[in-house]
């Protein structure tokens, strides 16, 4: 799910600012915001982090336009995310994806919202994550190996506290606000349903506790998802509610879907090492 997810995620997004491209990342003059503060600003905070500066440096000093280089980059995110969808060369791809979109994002740092953000958290995961898995393409010439089960548990129980720990902040910062009180909040949401109120921020903070459980999980889970469309749909925030709900469904839905599996009549007989696994869940 995290893998087919963000590699459609990493489509959607370069294709959405296929026109713009250039536009937000040349340095002729006539951009939108260079790259040049935001850059600068980055090398004060850490020299370290990738930035798009350094493909199209590299692209001058072998002979290449400016433009050229930011359509290789533009390209690599759309070969990467289409790759990730197939499954071939996954771990490259997920590296690939991450180290390129982050430059895109660091460069723009005064353009970037949430999207990019959590677009980060879940290239992070992926890239450590242990691959290939078994509906990838490169399963078919490369096994995954029996320690590669408990890598995978691991980093999905970090990728599971890592939501609970957002969620929480979230849903806190929400009630925290002065708007809250004074009923502004209130009427906001009441004026304008689809955009916020306080069942959001109740749904934010209880996310920590009622996600675990096997009779409220999905209930908490559909919630959030919904709630995640529903603000896409509304505001605009497409990209925002697709990666959102990627890493909720990669986090805490397989274990609905498995035991789904596992409940039907002639699964034990047809997978029987996956239901082994969860009854002893």
């Amino acid at each position: 799910m995290l893998r087919v997810g963000l590699g459609i995620q990493t489509i959607f997004y370069a294709v959405s600012l296929q026109y713009d491209w250039n536009y937000l990342f040349a340095r002729t003059g006539h951009e939108l915001v260079g790259p040049e503060l935001p850059e600068a600003l980055l090398s004060t905070q850490s020299p370290l982090v990738p930035r798009l500066g350094w493909l199209t440096a590299v692209g001058i000093r072998i002979g290449l336009s400016e433009s050229i280089v930011l359509s290789i980059a533009w390209w690599l995110l759309v070969i990467a995310g289409a790759a990730l969808v197939a499954g071939v060369f996954s771990r490259a791809s997920a590296v690939v994806a991450w180290l390129v979109h982050l430059s895109a994002a660091k460069s723009a740092g005064f353009l970037c919202y949430g999207v990019d953000n959590f677009m980060t958290i879940g290239f992070f995961y992926l890239v450590f994550a242990p691959l290939p898995d078994r509906w990838s393409v490169d399963q078919r010439w490369q096994k995954a190996r029996p320690q590669d089960r408990q890598l995978l548990g691991f980093w999905r129980r970090v990728l599971q506290l890592h939501l609970c720990v957002i969620y929480f902040f979230t849903g806190l910062t929400k009630a925290s606000g002065t708007g809250w009180w004074d009923g502004s909040n209130l009427w906001r949401a009441l004026i304008r349903p689809p955009f916020t109120g306080i069942a959001i921020a109740l749904l934010e903070l209880s996310y920590p506790f009622f996600i675990w459980g096997r009779r409220t999980r999905a209930i908490w889970l559909a919630g959030i998802c919904t709630m995640h469309v529903a603000i896409g749909l509304a505001m605009g925030m497409y990209l925002f509610a697709l990666v959102m709900v990627v890493l909720n469904l990669a986090a805490f839905a397989p274990n609905g879907f498995v035991w789904k599996i596992c409940a039907s009549p002639g699964a034990n007989r047809e997978q029987p090492e996956t239901c082994r696994e969860v009854e002893a869940h």
